[in-house]
């Protein structure tokens, strides 16, 4: 039962209070760029949560298994990008292949995953926080769950200032970032939620 409630306080804490997004502040190039649009953001939002698993069912083995036993810790951040840029190209060929009509839902938004330095950051901060390697995948469903959350919210947000008057000193980047700052202080918020609830 301990164990089962530490899960569950990674999975919480990961979506909402340690958000790579929104708190941890990863992962900002797709959450302003591709947000404009709920079906995109959703998209998005579902892909890196699918490569984020992706990258820590190999990366944390490699890590646990290779790297450290022949003290090769330091390329630790040029192995884990190999691993991601991989798992993208292959996940790309095997949708390409099997499911033509999710590829082309996705494919836009999966070249932008590669680069995205949340599901980078995902896979070096499990390793650095000591988790096991059920924790590590918990731990990456409730990052990319918290990101399609942030997607999704954000592209609400962006959708109703579209619809406003916007001030014209504030329009385009400068409302998009306060908004995003506003979204941010909400779930800076949600911590001291989430800790009564687990605690």
């Amino acid at each position: 039962m301990e164990g089962f409630k530490s899960l569950v306080v990674i999975l919480l804490s990961s979506v909402l209070v340690n958000n790579y997004v929104l708190a941890r502040f990863l992962g900002i190039c797709p959450f302003l760029g591709v947000s404009k649009k709920l079906d995109q953001a959703a998209g998005m939002g579902i892909s890196v949560t699918a490569v984020m698993l992706l990258a820590t069912l190999v990366t944390w083995p490699i890590q646990h298994f290779i790297l450290d036993p022949f003290e090769l810790g330091y390329l630790q951040t040029i192995v884990f990008i190999l691993v991601i840029a991989s798992l993208v190209q292959m996940l790309e060929v095997i949708l390409k292949k099997f499911s033509p009509a999710l590829h082309r839902g996705l494919g836009v938004y999966l070249p932008l995953i590669t680069t995205n330095c949340a599901v980078l950051g995902v896979a070096i901060n499990n390793i650095t926080d000591g988790y096991n390697f059920v924790e590590s995948l918990v731990s990456s469903l409730g990052c990319g769950l918290g990101f399609l959350l942030a997607m999704v919210l954000f592209s609400g947000m962006r959708s109703r200032i579209d619809e406003t008057e916007v001030p014209k000193n504030f329009r385009g980047v400068a409302i998009t970032l306060i908004a995003a700052s506003f979204l941010s202080l909400a779930f800076m918020g949600l911590a001291e939620i989430v800790n009564n609830l687990i605690g």
